[in-house]
């Protein structure tokens, strides 16, 4: 039986094994999806080593960047991006050979682009971390301008894929700049179950109906972020579809040849 798995810690909040498990049980597929909790990264060659029926891993938070130094090659996307959420296991005659993949853009930008309207150039992103890195490339692709929010700057801009992107502290976040930025994206954990009750620290209150939340947590379905988005006329969006279309792309790496 082929074995697939993800990896991270924590992972009470993901839906990746009943997503892959039903998919598999629907085409009468002999193939398993499990969950491998991970606080600290392992050895990931013995790791495939003890686990010969595996072929092809998730990688969730707090590892799609600290994974890459264990790879044996990273696909172009994945090296512009600078993190890491798909990883090919393939067994040769010469030994494992892992190679790292991000198919976290595609799942963003394919289920932000039917959102989006004229006046959205410019964004926030909250976060810096290896999902956010998939973000930030695939706005910038998009022709969407982003600036990066983080809880403690230590420098005036991020580096991401060969770019530059303006840096900001939550203490940067004024009414003024919420209002003139009609897109944000939520790339931290914040809200994310089981601390439903956290919110980023933004000034809710200068949200209107031009603006557009993106959060990519989905469980919860709504998290305060997007409730308060609602609440005050905005566009609001989870990353259940993001889920879906990032972890549709990874079954077909894991098929390739």
């Amino acid at each position: 039986m082929e074995r697939y798995g993800l990896i991270g810690h924590p992972l009470g909040h993901s839906f990746s094994a009943d997503f892959f498990n039903h998919r598999f049980a629907s085409e009468g597929r002999a193939a398993r999806y499990d969950l491998f909790p991970m606080e600290y990264l392992t050895d990931l060659h013995a790791f495939a080593e003890q686990h010969p029926e595996l072929r092809g891993l998730n990688v969730t938070i707090p590892h799609k960047q600290s994974i890459i130094a264990q790879l044996d090659a990273l696909s172009p996307q994945a090296e512009r991006i600078g993190a890491v959420n798909v990883v090919k296991i393939d067994r040769r005659p010469d030994g494992i050979r892992l190679t790292g993949h991000n198919t976290d853009i595609i799942g963003f930008c394919d289920s932000l682009r039917p959102l989006l309207r004229p006046h959205h150039r410019h964004a926030l992103v909250l976060g810096t971390g290896g999902a956010s890195k998939a973000v930030i490339v695939g706005l910038h692709t998009l022709g969407i301008i982003p600036r990066c929010v983080t809880r403690q700057r230590k420098s005036a801009t991020l580096e991401v894929g060969g770019c530059d992107f303006p840096l900001l502290e939550y203490t940067d976040l004024t009414p003024a700049l919420i209002a003139n930025t009609p897109l944000i994206v939520n790339c931290s954990p914040v809200g994310m179950t089981p601390h439903i009750g956290q919110v980023p620290r933004l000034p809710y209150e200068a949200l209107t109906s031009r603006h557009l939340l993106y959060d990519l947590v989905y469980n919860p379905e709504e998290t305060r972020f997007l409730a308060l988005g609602r609440k005050h006329g905005a566009a609001v969006k989870n990353g259940l579809e993001m889920l879906h279309r990032q972890a549709i792309a990874a079954w077909d790496i894991w098929q390739e040849d």
